[in-house]
């Protein structure tokens, strides 16, 4: 499949968009910082973000949200928020 996986995570409060760029180093991954927030950055925030970087949402594709466990394992232990959506370059390229 062409294109990326973009992704928003929390924790501790803070929510953090970043582009999956396979074989480039993870601090040469776009990467935002939504700041502390009580609410999940919306559709539109995360939209304008993902275009700063130069990547908008495959045609069709939607945000799938999942859970997992902060210890692996563990099901006492916070819960982890995570999203993740295909984009492509905005230009039409894989970027």
């Amino acid at each position: 499949m062409r294109g990326h996986t973009a992704q928003i995570s929390n924790r501790g409060g803070r929510w953090r968009l970043y582009v999956v760029l396979m074989g480039v180093p993870v601090s040469h991954w776009p990467e935002h910082h939504f700041g502390p927030t009580p609410t999940v950055p919306t559709a539109a925030e995360r939209s304008r973000v993902l275009n700063t970087f130069g990547f908008v949402a495959v045609d069709g594709a939607g945000w799938e949200w999942v859970e997992d466990n902060e210890i692996y394992g563990d099901d006492t232990s916070p819960v982890l928020l995570l999203a993740s959506i295909r984009v492509r370059s905005r230009d039409g390229g894989q970027s």
